[in-house]
């Protein structure tokens, strides 16, 4: 089956651009095919979710698709077997990855026949999914193939079903056996990297206010000299904002 080739984009920054192979199809699989993939993207640009892949089984030794952990991902990935609704096979649960991470996630399996690739950017505070799945070789009967995520915000574009919901940040697509399909969302929500920049610069703001007081401070009191016996006290930003403060009103 040929791989097809995911659209290229160029975006201000790109972030990530993954493909996740996921084993749709066994070359000897026969019967009813359930694909679910579910995830959920956090503000801070991480994915959790889970994958399902299972099939109506033939025959006593029939155990669907096995999926596997990737030896990368071993500390964020967990297989489970799957037996659900007369279907059996693997579901894995990954939690916490990286946009790069959730590309390492084509190591799944290595019996692959459908070919999903999926695409996140980000350009300041917008952030786009593309996606292509190919379902060419998929019998129009029998197959069940579901892809959802959930984002931190509103989405405001998709070619999907956003939830109905309040707050409407959940899309999800039904894929249909034996079409290509693209999947599309875009949604707004602020740049981690641009937050943290933005408490570093609190925190530093803070600091080069306190400095600059600490020097106008002393600036005043050396233009201000008391008498020439007179003991010379300590530095106090409360009583030089007062005696500023007297100047102005004339007291």
């Amino acid at each position: 089956m040929p791989v097809p080739s995911p659209r290229r984009s160029v975006p201000a920054r790109r972030v990530a651009a993954v493909a996740v192979l996921l084993a749709l199809l066994v070359p000897a699989l026969a019967g009813c095919l359930r694909v679910q993939v579910s995830m959920g993207v956090s503000s801070n640009d991480r994915v959790s979710g889970r994958i399902v892949a299972a099939v109506v089984p033939t025959g006593p030794e029939d155990k669907g698709p096995q999926l596997k952990a990737p030896e990368q991902l071993a500390a964020k990935v967990r297989v489970e077997n799957y037996n659900q609704d007369g279907y059996i096979g693997t579901q894995v649960f990954f939690d916490d990855l990286s946009f790069g991470e959730v590309g390492q996630l084509g190591g799944l399996s290595d019996q692959t026949q459908g070919m999903f690739t999926l695409e996140f950017q980000r350009s300041g505070d917008l952030v786009s999914l593309t996606g292509r799945v190919d379902l060419e070789s998929l019998p129009p009967q029998g197959s069940d193939v579901q892809f959802s995520v959930a984002f931190p915000a509103r989405v405001a574009k998709t070619n999907g079903t956003r939830e109905t919901t309040d707050s409407e940040n959940t899309v999800s697509w039904k894929l249909p056996a034996g079409e290509v399909s693209t999947m599309r969302a875009e949604v707004k929500y602020a740049d981690p990297n641009t937050r943290s920049f933005a408490g570093w610069a609190g925190i530093v703001g803070g600091i080069t206010l306190a400095v600059a007081a600490l020097i106008a401070g002393l600036a005043f009191r050396d233009r201000n000299p008391g008498p020439p016996n007179a003991p010379r006290g300590g530095f106090s930003p409360s009583e030089m904002w007062r005696d500023i403060s007297s100047r102005r009103l004339g007291r």
